[in-house]
């Protein structure tokens, strides 16, 4: 004998003489119409079962003074500092230890988990950090342009200095203006005439030992002028390496073979349109939409910017 839990108008006429014996039975019915105990639940598909054992994790403000768990390193502690411009939290244990994490998911309250948010402004504010993650100064006015520059590689090396140095350019007055390639880097030099409060600093590409940009930084190093000018480098190919693979959503930048032109391969690599130098102007600016603050930066990158603008900052 078998029972058939659910059946349709299509089981009835099937199967009539075991429906008039009770053989067939409604989902709620039993042979001698009982109720029936469903070890499997009535219907699973019913119920939250995908909600984790804890909950599922609310939105709270990170206010100060709340005591919160961080999952992944077991640390808890107090919330003593919330930094909204960088996106921060500041936990200090029973030692008195502090620690910074991300805001966000990842925290448990009291054993439930929740998702870290900075506290509702009460009115607008200004940022306490630039972008660079210097302590920002409300109110203070662009300096007067410095007689010193400095000269990039190219318009993407420009715009990626922009966009997180340049509310401290401004306050510096330094300049930043971009070549056509290192190349005319002489005849550049050889135009603005470095000297004394008229310093030069130079950011390259690729700047590796046995590179073209080597020798040429060499040769500018020993010129006449070398003791105004700084020439630093990053080790990417390109600018676009500076930020990093985690920035956008990547484990790793891909590898591009030396006879593909690297940005069109890089495109290529992520599926991007890549045959027109419109499509490299797009992708570029889909990099650096990613970039909000110097985190985004690798390191290689940001001491050498750091290391320009007190350069030709210095009195």
């Amino acid at each position: 004998m078998f029972t058939i839990y659910r059946y349709t108008s299509r089981c009835k006429f099937l199967f009539p003489s075991a429906l008039r014996r009770g053989h067939l039975t409604s989902p709620t019915r039993g042979f001698y119409g009982g109720p029936v105990n469903d070890r499997y639940g009535s219907d699973v598909l019913n119920t939250d079962w995908k909600m984790p054992p804890r909950g599922r994790a609310v939105e709270i403000q990170a206010d100060l003074g709340l005591v919160v768990e961080e999952v992944t390193t077991d640390w808890c502690g107090e919330i003593v500092k919330v930094e909204r411009d960088l996106g921060t939290v500041t936990l200090e244990d029973r030692r008195n230890v502090r620690r910074t994490f991300p805001l966000g998911p990842g925290f448990l309250l009291e054993g439930v988990p929740v998702i870290l948010q900075a506290p509702t402004k009460a009115g607008p504010t200004r940022p306490t950090r630039t972008a660079s993650g210097s302590v920002a100064v409300p109110g203070t006015k662009a300096r007067v342009a410095r007689a010193s520059r400095i000269f990039v590689e190219g318009r993407h090396d420009a715009e990626l200095v922009e966009k997180v140095w340049g509310d401290d350019l401004r306050i510096e007055g330094v300049v930043v203006e971009y070549l056509d390639g290192i190349d005319d880097l002489g005849e550049h030099l050889r135009d603005f005439r470095p000297g004394p409060g008229r310093r030069v600093g130079v950011l390259v590409d690729h700047l590796v030992p046995g590179s073209k940009e080597s020798r040429i930084a060499q040769a500018v190093s020993k010129g006449p002028n070398g003791a105004h000018v700084l020439i630093v480098g990053h080790p990417y190919v390109d600018v676009w390496q500076a930020v990093k693979a985690s920035s956008l959503g990547i484990r790793e930048w891909p590898v591009i073979p030396r006879n593909i032109e690297w940005k069109r391969g890089v495109c290529q690599a992520f599926g991007w349109p890549h045959r027109t130098q419109a499509d490299i102007a797009l992708a570029w600016k889909r990099i650096l939409s990613k970039v909000s603050t110097y985190s985004d930066l690798e390191p290689a990158f940001l001491g050498r910017v750091e290391e320009l603008i007190d350069f030709v900052s210095a009195p």
